[in-house]
């Protein structure tokens, strides 16, 4: 279990802002396909756009914003290019990789055959573990989270996880790598690195 935060106290995530291309498109998909309550539409003064509310649950909720003069988006910089297990993931910096929505570990399946069902594009089922490929097909007692991917409309990432134990602190034991690659030895484990002779 995570200490608690000493400085603020947080309530969890009130919304995540992202940019879509087509409001109309965005509430078929959200509301229409993945269920969620549209829950307050605003239309931006001057002319400027829109901004939508979806409730995810918990009352958090996902939030896009129209503006009529949007750049284009970049696949592979703003956002990946590709679904894990399908190409490339990779993000540039600053970007957003992927929203991932918390479901309840005994509705995962059937929530993964809907998506099938609705005719959404989705990847396979990763069991994430700790083995050294970090995925299994089959789901075992390593397993710690299961995930399936899918795009929006827009190309913004999106996955169902589903927790399948409580973490602790044997999912803490890698220390960080800094931007010229090097690992910042001990930060995280403690573990002092061992001096090259």
């Amino acid at each position: 279990m995570a200490a608690p935060n000493k400085e603020f106290e947080f309530l969890g995530v009130n919304h995540l802002a992202l940019v879509c291309k087509d409001m109309a498109k965005t509430v078929e998909f959200y509301r229409d396909v993945l269920g969620m309550p549209l829950t307050k539409t605003i239309d931006l003064p001057g002319g400027r756009g829109q901004h939508f509310f979806f409730d995810i649950g918990n009352g958090d909720s996902l939030a896009f914003f129209w503006f009529p003069n949007a750049p284009e988006a970049v696949p592979g910089i703003s956002a990946p290019a590709a679904l894990p297990t399908k190409g490339s993931f990779v993000s540039a910096h600053g970007s957003m990789n992927h929203i991932a929505i918390n479901v309840r570990a005994e509705k995962f399946d059937e929530y993964y055959q809907r998506l099938v069902d609705k005719g959404v594009e989705v990847t396979p089922i990763l069991n994430h573990d700790n083995s050294p490929t970090q995925s299994s097909a089959e789901l075992n007692e390593d397993v710690y989270v299961r995930s399936v991917y899918f795009f929006d409309p827009d190309g913004v990432c999106l996955e169902f996880a589903a927790w399948t134990r409580a973490l602790d602190e044997r999912d803490i034991t890698h220390d960080p790598v800094q931007a010229d690659g090097t690992r910042r030895e001990g930060m995280i484990t403690g573990r002092t690195p061992v001096p090259a002779e």
